[in-house]
């Protein structure tokens, strides 16, 4: 039997990168999507593409009343939510002492107060229902910090902490996975507001993997027996060394 056949999936972030591909290998397996990004346009499309058992709303994970309001939907066309894919985030590095403020505040902003409100919108229902998993996408940079990426590495270091924080409050009824991937093929770079740092960043990201590699790690957690919860998996490139 196919793990994830029917399973209401909801992810953030899913009109490129790894969302966009997390959601083309759930669909081919089956699984009912409840899709979310800020751009209409590409999710219309990729809705068209993936069939019937789609729905999609052009949502800011930055409002909590988007994500509610998504989430009440999936629950109202498929019945229910099981997982979430946390999925949304930017990656604007640069030094502390450029002091780019706003660049600070969107990161915390979509990268833990996005993870946080998507936990909001479906954890009361997981718990109702007595089942659900929720994962979160960090990243290597949740692990180790250099120079530039003091503020992302802070806000992928939350995630992780989060993760961690909602599995102890959750033991024994929902299952929670943290992603920790290394340079993955997305659009993370051209949210790099700083041209010197975008370039290298570039170069850096020559060799990195395919987003469909954190697509299968997400099938691999959310297809494990219903009593394993599988709460970290860290992916790099083979050349990759931090």
């Amino acid at each position: 039997m196919n793990p994830i056949e029917g399973k209401v999936v909801m992810i953030t972030g899913a009109s490129s990168g790894i969302g966009e591909a997390v959601a083309r290998q759930l669909a081919k397996q089956g699984a009912r999507l409840v899709l979310a990004a800020r751009r209409a346009d590409r999710l219309a499309r990729l809705a068209q593409e993936l069939g019937d058992n789609v729905l999609w709303a052009a949502t800011d994970v930055t409002r909590v009343e988007e994500l509610q309001a998504l989430a009440a939907s999936g629950r109202e066309r498929f019945g229910r939510i099981d997982v979430l894919v946390n999925n949304a985030g930017i990656m604007p590095v640069s030094m502390i002492a450029q002091g780019l403020v706003e660049d600070w505040n969107r990161m915390i902003d979509v990268n833990i107060k996005g993870v946080l409100y998507g936990i909001h919108a479906v954890l009361g229902d997981m718990l109702a229902q007595g089942h659900g998993h929720v994962i979160n996408v960090s990243s290597v940079a949740g692990l180790s910090v250099g120079p530039g990426g003091t503020v992302y590495s802070g806000t992928k270091f939350a995630v992780r902490a989060i993760s961690d924080g909602l599995r102890q409050e959750c033991v024994g009824k929902i299952r929670v996975t943290s992603i920790c991937p290394g340079l993955v093929t997305s659009e993370l770079v051209e949210s790099i507001t700083v041209p010197a740092f975008k370039e290298r960043s570039r170069q850096l990201y020559e060799g990195a993997m395919s987003a469909d590699v954190i697509a299968d790690a997400v099938i691999y957690a959310i297809s494990q027996p219903v009593h394993v919860a599988v709460n970290e998996i860290v992916v790099r490139p083979l050349t990759q060394g931090f």
